[in-house]
């Protein structure tokens, strides 16, 4: 794996607080790594800290080769970073913003311009080029911190809540260009929407009170969950009698009424998460119930992440 970031016993102390508490992963290019927490779990903190925002109280961050503390500048070539808020000058347009933003990266003339042009494109920024930033949406503000991200197209992204206060369609125009953008990058991405990790993340670390709790795929999480290849079993007629059946089978470890629009179901689950659906088909199809339902549910992220952060 081409290793692009490095976090080396990262932490940080505020006072006697202590925000992260040695925070070590690395990311290789064409993975996209999604940060989750609960709220002040350390997420941001990180992310600060592997950007040259913060310095650590110990540990480091290599970004591309260049450690972070010894050669800042050249580890900023590599990144793009946008942070918590999408800090930008008010008064400015967008359009005047990418221009700045544009020189500061050693861009001018037609090279300025094709760059500005391509990250206006990317993030729909054409319709509010010349309103003033501090007039724009929440989701707007947004999409103009994105495009200065990409703007020099490093290799590297850092992303602090990257579609907070987007609509639906432009959190999924977004999510879009990041798994366009993902082949050839390390991307790494802090959110509090779970479907996010579904959609765009090919890891996932939980972190929580400044300590990496997880670190796996999504799917490998989702398979820690108590719903994955649980069974929902729905029946056009009475309940009670198939749940004492099901609960039977040697697979099952607890069969659940749940109830739904055309009736109550039932969702058997299973021990340690083994493959029941034959054991339960074998069953329906020798007692003739009558089934509206029957299908292998998927795990559920958040309920494996209130299991892992206790909450």
């Amino acid at each position: 794996m081409d290793v692009m970031i490095e976090a080396r016993g990262l932490s940080r102390r505020f006072g006697p607080i202590v925000a992260v508490d040695n925070v070590s992963f690395a990311v290789g290019r064409g993975e996209v790594l999604g940060f989750l927490g609960p709220n002040g779990a350390g997420k941001s903190t990180t992310m600060k800290m592997i950007t040259g925002f913060l310095a650590p109280t110990s540990g480091t961050a290599v970004v591309c080769g260049a450690d972070i503390r010894a050669y800042p500048v050249e580890a900023k070539r590599h990144l793009g970073y946008l942070p918590e808020g999408a800090p930008a000058y008010p008064d400015m347009t967008p359009k005047g913003f990418l221009r700045f933003i544009a020189s500061i990266r050693g861009f001018k003339g037609d090279e300025a311009r094709k760059r500005i042009a391509l990250a206006v494109e990317r993030l729909a920024l054409q319709n509010v080029l010349e309103q003033p930033i501090d007039t724009l949406s929440k989701g707007f503000k947004r999409r103009v911190g994105l495009a200065q991200a990409l703007l020099h197209d490093p290799p590297v992204l850092i992303l602090d809540e990257p579609t907070d206060g987007l609509d639906p369609n432009q959190k999924h125009e977004v999510r879009a260009l990041i798994n366009a953008l993902a082949p050839d990058k390390a991307i790494v991405l802090s959110t509090h929407l779970l479907e996010e990790v579904d959609a765009v993340c090919t890891r996932a670390i939980v972190i929580a009170s400044g300590k990496i709790l997880a670190d796996a795929t999504p799917l490998s999480l989702a398979a820690r969950s108590r719903f994955h290849n649980a069974v929902r079993v729905a029946l056009a007629g009475s309940v009670r009698d198939a749940a004492l059946s099901l609960q039977r089978l040697p697979g099952v470890a607890s069969v659940e009424e749940t109830a739904e629009p055309e009736g109550t179901a039932l969702l058997v689950f299973p021990r340690e998460g083994r493959a029941i659906l034959g054991e339960i088909t074998d069953l329906v199809r020798t007692a003739g119930w009558p089934i509206r339902t029957l299908r292998v549910e998927r795990g559920r992220l958040d309920d494996v992440f209130r299991s892992i952060t206790g909450g």
